[in-house]
């Protein structure tokens, strides 16, 4: 049954909202779970689409998954079959990709389908089939008249090496981490990328007995064992949700002082390590940010202040980590539409990323496409509530940004886009206020 999201923008919002789990970190360790035999237990998961996917690929492979607490898993893989891979799971998502590692290095052969995922652009597997071709890894793909492209991956050779990614890609950086970490001897990985949610990889890895080891210049060496060990892990807490939520901040704490209207909103569950670039840029804009540290390590709470008038802002880029990650830009690009003046955005990245502007130019936002990787916004625009087909997750959780600040009824189609990564967002939303409506067609 399809559901839309349905929006009465302009409303006035006050309280406090959380961060959940980090989904992007979720998914490798879970892959993680099927290098060793041993009992392992992830908490802090957010319960969301991505997740129930990922861990109904894991079971129909044969690992045991046992809910042990509201957001905590136990896996146990003791006794999985590769060639018992789930098509129809395997499709809808993108991150399934990262079964191929722990299941070469297990097994040496994995057969697989063009995993699937969000239309944002050109996401080949280039990467992957590099990185562990350069491990050893015989990589064939195979077309057949009218049906998708699968892949067969041979690991009888694999072997440690130096490793050369063709680009930073988080994926294709996990998937060789999870195979040398079942390799003896030692392999350099290069050009690697270093985002949170891999280095949240690396410390479960290091858990499991792997040695792993930063560089300065995104590199990365892993010196694996013939076997790993279990693990026990608290997810990090998820950088994109919370730069979502501050953006989201922002615009109502501006839309209440233009309304001459008391509204505070606290942002809680926040690693400020992972977000540096992202709140400088948000003080760029003249948003203002109190921080309280709570009683895990390095995670605050954060108040947001939003000016009257935003700041001008010249340019917003996306850069790999530490810099602004594609998957804030959309978020980004609604907030640039209320600041005064011209904004370019660019993420050189994804080719798909900017077509939520169109939506956002039907809403009253003034752009200019200038190709397939850059756009200016010009602000202050005033937005209105329309009818948006959804097509990504980090689209969706800007038009949802987009309606409630706009002025009369948003409807927001294809939600399960947002549902993959962002959990109960409604209902969330409705306690600080919110009125937005999950509707069942």
């Amino acid at each position: 049954m399809e559901e839309y999201f349905l929006i009465e923008g302009g409303k006035i919002l006050s309280g406090e909202i959380e961060v959940r789990g980090c989904k992007n970190a979720a998914t490798p360790i879970i892959a993680a779970s099927l290098l060793t035999k041993e009992p392992c237990f992830i908490s802090n998961l957010p319960l969301v689409e991505d997740i129930f996917r990922m861990l109904e690929i894991i079971e129909a492979l044969g690992a045991e998954v046992e809910w042990v607490g509201e957001r905590e898993v136990k896996i146990k893989a003791s006794n999985i079959n590769p060639q018992k891979i789930r098509k129809d799971l395997i499709t809808k998502l993108r991150s399934s990709i990262l079964i191929v590692g722990p299941l070469l290095a297990r097994f040496k052969e994995v057969k697989l389908p063009r995993p699937g995922g969000c239309l944002i652009g050109a996401r080949p597997l280039d990467a992957h089939l590099s990185g562990l071709s350069q491990l050893g890894a015989e990589c064939q793909v195979i077309k057949r008249k009218g049906e998708e492209k699968s892949y067969i991956f041979k690991g009888r050779d694999l072997k440690p090496q130096k490793v050369v990614l063709p680009e930073f890609s988080v994926t294709a950086t996990e998937n060789v981490l999870l195979t040398a970490s079942l390799l003896e001897g030692k392999t350099v990985l290069k050009i690697a990328a270093l985002e949170p949610h891999v280095q949240d990889l690396v410390f479960v890895l290091q858990k499991m007995g792997a040695k792993v080891k930063w560089r300065h210049d995104h590199t990365i060496e892993v010196t694996g064992k013939r076997k790993l060990k279990g693990f026990n892990h608290f997810l990090i807490y998820d950088p994109t949700e919370a730069g979502s939520f501050l953006i989201l901040a922002s615009l109502l704490s501006r839309l209440a002082k233009i309304k001459r209207k008391k509204a505070k909103i606290i942002v809680k569950n926040v690693c400020l390590d992972h977000l540096e670039l992202v709140i400088l840029k948000l003080k760029e804009f003249g948003i203002k940010i109190k921080e309280k540290r709570q009683k895990r390590k390095n995670i605050f709470s954060l108040e947001v202040e939003a000016p009257r008038k935003f700041l001008p802002v010249k340019k917003v880029q996306v850069f790999p980590y530490p810099g602004i990650p594609t998957d804030l830009q959309c978020i980004f690009g609604v907030l640039a539409s209320q600041s005064p003046g011209p904004t370019l955005i660019h993420d050189p990245m994804y080719e798909g990323r900017l077509k939520y502007l169109t939506d956002l130019q039907r809403m009253g936002a003034k752009v200019k496409l200038l190709d397939d990787h850059r756009a200016i916004v010009e602000g202050e625009s005033e937005l209105f509530g329309t009818e948006i087909k959804n097509y990504d997750l980090r689209s969706g959780a800007a038009f949802i940004v987009a309606g409630l600040i706009a002025k009369g009824q948003t409807k927001i189609s294809n939600i399960y886009q947002v549902d993959r990564g962002y959990e109960k967002i409604e209902k969330r939303l409705q306690k600080i206020g919110a009125k937005i409506e999950r509707i069942k067609k």
